[in-house]
């Protein structure tokens, strides 16, 4: 029997649960996970089952679990000083040294650091950011946000918007009509398989062109973008594709914001993927791997360009009227400094990069022969495997079927998880910075034997 059977009673009848089906759980078709503990890359449910998180909790437990450096700062600050508000110049020593840490790490044009608390109004205020700028410049026309189809920026009404996957829009009356979509640079689902990468990514380019053209650069005022697409399927670009969206947005005078909130402090094995991609951003996007998600904190980096017309609103129409009650909350601050200095010290950002391409080629080894494996791509410690129903004539499943849901439960039930990406059969990987080698081949094991299991 269970323990804590109560526990599973209460959730079913009190808790609301992030992108679930209601009314299965509600009804206990799906199970209760209840998680108690956690160590290094593995967590530990109330059964005392022991699990590989091959998806670090959401893309977010860089460091691992049980990492006393970091429990340790939250605690004393706590203690010291649980909670003061940044309002009109206010902050505490954690909130300062980690916005000091943040800007060592960025750019180096990059110039004040925003804190919130989640990827999603830190996107919320980006976009509050890019339209007041475009005021104080006088160019109230020039407010479109473009986007992309797969791309994941947040669950508000603004960034559900952003967010180019269905299961964020439908019976939410989102997008909202501020921002609109341009084509994911998604090469394996490419239209035209005779396109070359080189092809493709002039295709992308040449879409965005012609999307700016249609709608008049004189209304968009931002273009949003994670450097890897994450929750829309974990696809790195096509080579050159940044080099060219980038050059399109400077002829437009469209400013660029970089989605880092997967990808910031070392997921691809550099401090941040805008420097693996040779990126310029006007503002950045900072959340999960800043405090391994110890305490929730997010980020928004303001560069030189965009702080100095800031300033100069507040000069003309005074203090600037964006604010959250939990800005640069102590607690979430110390766990950031914690968490970045320990990164550093035990030289995670290289073993990302490192075990990353180990896991990455570990399972193109295992699986790249499959007959329902169409495509095994990542970057650092990110990786994803693809399933078709015909490799060979690149059919897809029929999305009924549920396949990667199915893979990834027979993987928890052996002892690994990974994630059913949305709207596509994707399993995705995304494991702990302190991951190893051995533990790679664990995943990898794991993944070929569900594999095998569900489709033979």
């Amino acid at each position: 029997m269970l323990r804590n059977d109560q526990l599973a009673e209460w959730d079913r009848e009190n808790f609301f649960h992030a992108s679930t089906h209601l009314a299965q759980h509600a009804r206990g078709e799906t199970p209760s996970r209840i998680i108690t503990g956690g160590s290094g890359v593995y967590i530990e449910d109330r059964d005392g089952k022991r699990l590989l998180d091959a998806f670090a909790g959401l893309y977010c437990v860089n460091a691992g679990y049980g990492q006393s450096e970091i429990t340790d700062a939250i605690a004393d600050q706590a203690r010291e000083l649980a909670y003061y508000h940044a309002y009109a110049g206010h902050g505490t020593e954690a909130s300062i040294t980690l916005a000091k840490m943040v800007l060592d790490r960025a750019p180096s044009h990059m110039s004040k650091v925003y804190f919130g608390l989640s990827g999603s109004d830190a996107n919320e205020t980006n976009i509050k950011l890019v339209w007041y700028y475009n005021n104080i410049l006088n160019r109230p026309e020039k407010k479109k946000i473009i986007s992309r189809w797969r791309g994941y920026h947040g669950s508000g009404l603004m960034t559900g918007s952003l967010t180019g996957l269905d299961l964020f829009h439908k019976k939410f009356d989102l997008p909202l009509n501020q921002v609109i979509h341009t084509e994911a640079p998604y090469y394996f689902r490419r239209a035209d398989r005779t396109m070359s990468e080189a092809a493709f990514t002039a295709h992308c380019a040449a879409e965005l062109e012609a999307l700016i053209e249609r709608e008049g650069a004189d209304t968009i005022a931002a273009f949003i973008g994670e450097p890897v697409l994450g929750t829309g399927g974990i696809v790195p670009p096509p080579a050159g594709y940044w080099d060219a969206i980038q050059t399109v947005l400077r002829k437009h005078d469209i400013l660029l914001i970089v989605d880092e909130v997967i990808t910031g402090f070392g997921r691809l094995g550099t401090m941040f993927a805008s420097d693996h991609y040779g990126l310029q951003p006007d503002l950045m996007t900072i959340a999960k791997g800043l405090t391994s998600a110890y305490a929730p904190l997010s980020g928004s980096i303001v560069s030189d360009k965009m702080w100095k017309v800031l300033e100069k609103g507040t000069d003309e129409y005074g203090p600037i009227g964006h604010g959250w009650t939990y800005s640069a909350h102590p607690i979430g601050a110390a766990a950031g400094v914690a968490n970045l200095k320990l990164i550093d010290a035990l030289g995670l950002v290289a073993n990302a990069k490192n075990v990353g391409a180990y896991l990455l080629d570990a399972m193109r080894d295992a699986l790249g022969t499959h007959p329902n494996v169409g495509d095994i791509r990542g970057s650092g410690l990110l990786c994803a495997v693809e399933l078709v129903e015909d490799r060979e004539k690149h059919l897809l499943f029929d999305s009924s079927r549920k396949v990667n849901a199915l893979i990834v439960a027979e993987m928890q039930s052996n002892g690994v998880i990974a994630r059913a990406m949305p709207q596509a059969d994707i399993v995705g990987f995304a494991p702990p910075f302190c991951l190893s080698e051995d533990e790679a081949d664990v995943v990898v094991k794991a993944t070929q034997n569900a594999i095998r299991t569900v489709l033979g």
